[in-house]
């Protein structure tokens, strides 16, 4: 089996995350990364996706992140359906590991949101939600 660490739309229940599923992927961790990485809003979609892009640890915070497992051949699958300007790449994880995960080349920050503040995809969805009626 293969971690793969995950930061946003293919986190458990998300919009994606039945291609995780779907190759065979098992939920090992959830886990944040060690505090040398931004998150960014990244422009298009559906659905909404974020980058994560590794910065100098004076520049950069811990953000959510879940790890999961996936057998080689689902690996490869997941891997080749990946589109530009991600890319898989080593994500540095607080727990001391070092698995592959998702990564955003730095051109694919054109018109993107610096969303670091929020600490995580699953509260900066929160946090933009549009408020539901009284």
């Amino acid at each position: 089996m293969i971690e793969i660490a995950v930061v946003g739309a293919h986190l458990t229940g998300l919009a994606l995350n039945h291609e995780l599923l779907g190759r065979g992927g098992v939920f090992a961790r959830a886990v944040g990364t060690r505090p040398c990485y931004r998150l960014f809003a990244l422009a298009g979609g559906p659905p909404r996706r974020p980058g994560l892009l590794r910065v100098a640890a004076r520049d950069g915070a811990s953000i959510a992140a879940e790890v999961w497992t996936l057998p080689a051949e689902g690996f490869g699958h997941f891997v080749a359906g990946i589109p530009a300007p991600l890319c898989i790449g080593t994500v540095l994880l607080n727990d001391g590991t070092t698995p592959k995960g998702f990564l955003v080349e730095p051109e694919g920050l054109a018109g993107a949101e610096d969303i670091t503040r929020f600490g995580g995809w699953r509260a900066f969805l929160a946090a933009t939600a549009a408020p539901t009626p009284a």
